[in-house]
């Protein structure tokens, strides 16, 4: 065998299904504790699904993409989490081991890929957890406004985001630029007390509280997101009831007023309504899903894994899907569309029936529904980081267990502390769509390696086996692929610079720390130059993007943000030479 063939195949080295399995019967203070039942496994997805698509993005897809049609967004990204839940459900049983689409990877496709699902689970997990926060601080800052307990409006968002002074309460301006533009004169907006942001310290504490809570122990974490998801859960069946109940008492005030159009036309720009704004919207509220793939990452703590994760798994998505399109009906039902284009939505439309005590529940339910979206999620990191720190890709200490708690305590806190920063200081619009578009990429990953499996080894005895093999697979990686196209080309743009991070970290560090390809004893020099490329493109990158975002919730346009935007784009092109030459490096390594 040539140098570069066995360069090459160090890179797609596949982790034997034996090795894997042998792992998931380890037991011991170093390995983690097998606590959890199916109730738990449901409530974590349910925890992770349900909170910022019912209470924030369902009204804003509905106003900007899809008007009433919202409900068939929901309908066409539930049936692509269809597809991929079941062969979700499928690795789950038969890799019983915590790292999800990371460690599928790893035993079908190879290093190299596992390590870009692995890299693109941040996305997902902690910067999902970081939008989440954002979010969650808005419903928290309502409520408090609501006793009369005001926060400095210094400490209430991301760097940089305007505030004005309306309906006293201090206000995302550009949230609410279009009612106050019909409302009121340009006059009375430049009246208005302006302020600007400069760090969210509800979100940033938020995290912190929420870290805690991971590193005292699974069981704790699950018996406390268990108990939400019940408030949680009764608090949407509130709204159900009472705005289900005025829907079908005054049918001509509202189904027959709202749902006149109920596929508004296209305004003549693809996404903006129409059957593509339906598919925009869809992509958009795929956010709204994330978090039945989180169930995945426990399976080292289940208890009996090979029959309680599908049912984690397929129970908590079809609970969801099914909440999602009643929510979504009912509120568009009740209020006109454009109306719902606000923060607080569902809030909005069970003041429309008339009953006040209901936004006051509404906004409860939001505090915690989101609540426990954040801990699912900050729970499905840490597990990916001591699976890839168990496999030598990541330092030793990023997998360390703790001995009383049993919890991986060191990878837990750092993801908490950069989390709870990104919270903090980045605008919850800036990572939504990131978040999509990375979750939709590891749901093609682990398609496409449940078809390859199949294939490669259909004699393993599998607990949970995906049905119509190859057609839900191949479903799952065509829907979850068109979502992924109906989204911006700027949020392309940023997927493939972090990953480009993700490869120089890689090539710079796991390739050669890996257990299972063994490592290698020195770099080349096109290796070592290629890092230092994409070290100084990365940091260029980052400053034009956070330019970008930052002026342009401001709407400030400046040669030198003409400047960042240029700069982003020529960055984006380097990082991939940058890459290219790690690649040829490694292949070439003697």
């Amino acid at each position: 065998m040539s140098n570069q063939d066995s360069a090459l195949s160090r890179l797609l080295v596949t982790k034997p299904l034996d090795a894997l399995l042998r792992e998931s019967q380890e037991s011991g203070e170093h390995s983690l504790k097998r606590v959890l039942g199916p109730v738990n496994l449901i409530t974590l997805g349910i925890g992770a699904i349900i909170g910022a698509g019912i209470f924030v993005l369902t009204g804003s897809a509905a106003a900007n993409y899809a008007g009433p049609a919202i409900v068939l967004s929901f309908v066409l990204a539930g049936i692509a989490c269809v597809f991929a839940g079941l062969c979700y459900a499928e690795f789950a049983s038969l890799i019983p081991i915590a790292g999800s689409a990371y460690t599928y990877g790893y035993a079908t496709l190879g290093e190299l890929f596992a390590w870009i699902i692995g890299w693109d689970l941040i996305l997902e997990y902690a910067f999902g957890a970081a939008t989440v926060a954002s979010g969650w601080s808005g419903y928290l800052l309502s409520f408090l406004n609501d006793f009369g307990i005001h926060i400095p409006p210094q400490l209430t968002g991301a760097p940089g985001t305007a505030l004005v002074w309306y309906q006293d309460n201090w206000q995302h301006f550009d949230r609410i630029k279009a009612t106050l533009e019909t409302s009121l004169t340009a006059d009375q907006i430049a009246q208005l007390p302006h302020m600007v942001a400069s760090f969210n310290l509800v979100a940033f504490l938020a995290i912190l509280g929420i870290t805690t809570i991971l590193v005292i122990g699974i069981k704790e974490s699950a018996n406390f997101n268990s108990a939400i998801v019940i408030v949680k859960l009764a608090i949407v069946m509130i709204f159900i009831g009472i705005v289900g109940y005025f829907v079908f008492t005054h049918p001509d005030e509202t189904i027959t007023k709202n749902w006149k159009h109920f596929i508004p036309p296209n305004l003549g720009e693809f996404g903006k309504f129409g059957w593509s704004g339906i598919a925009r919207a869809a992509s958009v509220i795929f956010f709204a899903y994330i978090g039945f793939d989180a169930v995945s990452t426990a399976a080292q703590e289940a208890k009996n894994p090979q029959k309680d994760m599908p049912i984690g798994i397929m129970g908590s998505l079809f609970i969801c899907t099914i909440l999602y399109i009643v929510v979504a009906g009912l509120l568009t039902a009740v209020v006109p569309y454009t109306s719902l284009n606000v923060s607080d939505p569902v809030a909005v439309g069970i003041d429309a029936t008339g009953i006040k005590w209901g936004g006051f529940l509404v906004k409860l339910g939001a505090i915690f529904g989101l609540g426990t979206v954040m801990l699912v999620m900050m729970l499905g990191q840490s597990r990916v980081f001591y699976s890839m720190a168990h496999d030598g890709l990541l330092p030793k200490w990023a997998g360390e267990v703790h001995p009383r708690f049993r919890t991986p305590w060191i990878s837990t806190m750092i993801v908490g502390g950069f989390v709870a920063f990104f919270g903090a200081l980045l605008p919850i619009n800036v990572l939504g769509e990131l978040v999509s578009i990375g979750t939709l990429l590891a749901f093609v990953i682990v398609c496409a390696g449940v078809w390859l499996l199949r294939r490669r080894r259909p004699d393993l005895a599998r607990p949970f086996k995906t049905p119509w093999v190859p057609f839900v697979p191949i479903m799952g990686i065509v829907v979850s692929s068109a979502l992924m196209l109906f989204l911006p080309l700027d949020t392309w743009l940023r997927l493939i610079i972090w990953l480009v991070i993700g490869l120089t970290t890689y090539f710079s560090y796991g390739r050669y720390h890996s257990k299972l390809a063994k490592g290698l004893e020195s770099r080349s020099r096109l290796i070592v130059f290629g890092a230092a490329l994409n070290i100084v493109s990365s940091l260029t990158a980052i400053w034009a993007y956070s330019y970008i975002e930052t002026h342009k919730l401001v709407a400030e346009q400046t040669a030198t943000l003409d400047f960042a935007k240029s700069t982003l784009y020529v960055t984006a092109g380097v990082l991939a030479i940058g890459v290219v030459l790690m690649i040829v490096g490694s292949v070439r390594k003697k």
